[in-house]
């Protein structure tokens, strides 16, 4: 079976609409089988069942034949971990599900997975802003799976799932944004209020229960329950828009009265991760917010989207180890990160 490896999945390796802000788009359908039972209650033989049915289906429908198939329990601690900080698997499959196993497209913009919190977990992640099109691409797979699977269905709830949150559409939209000029000037906290009064989410670089850190946010839907999927991307795209445009007034406001210090800071950030001889992740992640935001607002040159994407994946725990090819201690990993972050700058060595 294929190993897993540290790969460039596709949202790390375009510059999608909006990409100065929006960093990813990820849009996620719940569903469940009829006649199975829920994966937290059910008994071996049956997650097993659901395995065994989905995974045949899938080989026999062409769009599948450029996915891997990973039973959970066959990979390795840091190759779950990694594919977590890729945010390709859940935290909850990684470390607590039953019989679970993931489907994983190419190119790593589609992944299913099964027997997480529901039989499956249909999910797509394009980068920048892009919600109707990660919609259309986790839809197309949502009907050649439904073309074969009896997915649970009430004519007044809607799909059926484990939680009643996610009852109705089982959407789940996403959008990670850079907001480092509404932190800076202490507009974040008004903003968060405002989301929460709305029925946004907004939670930190791994979803819910994951504080804010390197001035990323993750902004999502919490209603799921009456209205269409196609209401609920609408509403989350108008508002990630107003989002985006009070992030760049604020940007905008920093530039004219800090331009010398914003240049210093992002300068200060590129010294650090090309020199450095110790990084922690987090003390990482920062410098990247101000290396991000520095070449966002013109003040540095050279680097680009993608760079700094595969330095906010790189520079994790796990998919650090993958990297240097063997496990490693939090100190040893402190030691490896500017090693492999000079790697990925040397690959676009026109910084100076």
């Amino acid at each position: 079976m294929k190993q897993v490896q540290f790969t460039m999945s596709r949202w790390m390796q375009d510059s999608g609409p909006e990409s100065e802000i929006a960093i990813s788009t990820r849009v996620r359908a719940a569903r469940n089988m009829k006649g199975f039972t829920f994966p937290c209650l059910a008994a071996d033989h049956e997650t097993e069942a659901v395995i065994s049915k989905v995974s045949s289906v899938a080989a026999g429908i062409k769009e599948f034949s450029h996915f891997n198939y990973w039973p959970i329990d066959t990979l390795t601690e840091l190759e779950k971990n990694a594919l977590v900080e890729k945010h390709l698997i859940s935290p909850l499959l990684a470390s607590e599900s039953k019989h679970g196993a993931l489907l994983l497209r190419s190119d790593e913009a589609l992944s299913i997975m099964i027997n997480e919190e529901d039989h499956l977990r249909i999910q797509a992640i394009l980068p920048g802003l892009q919600l109707e099109e990660a919609w259309s691409e986790a839809s197309c797979y949502d009907d050649l799976l439904e073309n074969e699977l009896d997915f649970a269905f009430d004519d007044h709830c809607g799909y059926l799932t484990a939680c009643p949150t996610n009852i109705g559409t089982g959407l789940r939209a996403s959008v990670m944004l850079h907001l480092p000029a509404l932190i800076m000037t202490r507009q974040i906290n008004r903003l968060l209020g405002a989301l929460s009064q709305v029925g946004l989410a907004v939670r930190g670089l791994y979803g819910e229960g994951t504080e804010i850190i390197g001035n990323l946010v993750q902004v999502s839907n919490q209603v799921t329950l009456g209205h269409s999927e196609e209401e609920i991307i609408s509403n989350l795209f108008g508002i990630i828009r107003q989002v985006i445009e009070q992030e760049q007034s604020a940007r905008q406001m920093l530039l004219d009265k800090q331009r010398a210090g914003l240049a210093d800071k992002a300068w200060r950030a590129l010294g650090l991760l090309k020199n450095a001889q110790l990084i922690s992740s987090q003390e990482a992640i920062q410098l990247l917010s101000d290396l991000r935001l520095g070449y966002d607002l013109g003040l540095i040159k050279g680097i680009n989207h993608q760079l700094l994407n595969e330095l906010l994946v790189l520079i994790r725990p796990a998919c650090l180890q993958l990297l240097a090819g063997r496990e490693l201690s939090e100190s040893e990993r402190d030691i490896e990160r500017p090693v492999q972050i000079k790697k990925a700058l040397e690959r676009h060595d026109d910084l100076d």
